[in-house]
């Protein structure tokens, strides 16, 4: 059978991606943050910034309301968001990120970094920061979404 250089790297970059994400997710949840995906990250941003609602954070993580209100759902039940009462519509509820929320997303951000700067102290800084700005370079055409963080989520 053939060797697909394409193939290879498309596995690497997975696997950097996976690598990445999973030593941030076990010292998160060493640090109290058990049960937390990539999706979430990106939920409780837009949460943050102004997605109050399942629809409207539908709408900027490009996946449905259910899908959305799912999320949220989990978000709930770990405690990183609160529903609220909306003050001009008591039929409709608010979602609002919670101080646990703040936190994580404070130390997840962290996290990543310091994953970061290991790989920069394992390849070299100038490499590693070659490498992110051709790899910001290739994906720029593309928008990504937390439907994409999700569906890593249910093939790992």
């Amino acid at each position: 059978m053939a060797r697909s250089r394409g193939a290879e790297l498309a596995v690497l970059l997975l696997g950097g991606f996976h690598t990445m994400v999973d030593d941030v997710q076990l010292e998160l949840a060493r640090r109290g943050h058990a049960g937390v995906r990539p999706v979430h990250e990106f939920a409780l941003r837009a949460v943050d910034a102004g997605a109050d609602t399942a629809s409207e954070l539908g709408r900027r993580l490009s996946v449905t309301k259910q899908a959305a209100a799912q999320t949220l759902a989990v978000l709930e039940q770990l405690g990183y968001v609160s529903r609220e009462t909306d003050p001009e519509d008591a039929r409709r509820k608010r979602v609002r990120v919670t101080p646990r929320g703040h936190e994580l997303m404070t130390v997840g951000g962290a996290l990543f970094d310091e994953v970061r700067d290991r790989w920069a102290a394992q390849v070299g800084a100038p490499e590693l920061d070659a490498l992110q700005a051709h790899l910001t370079a290739l994906v720029q055409r593309r928008s990504f979404s937390a439907d994409d963080l999700a569906r890593f989520d249910r093939e790992s």
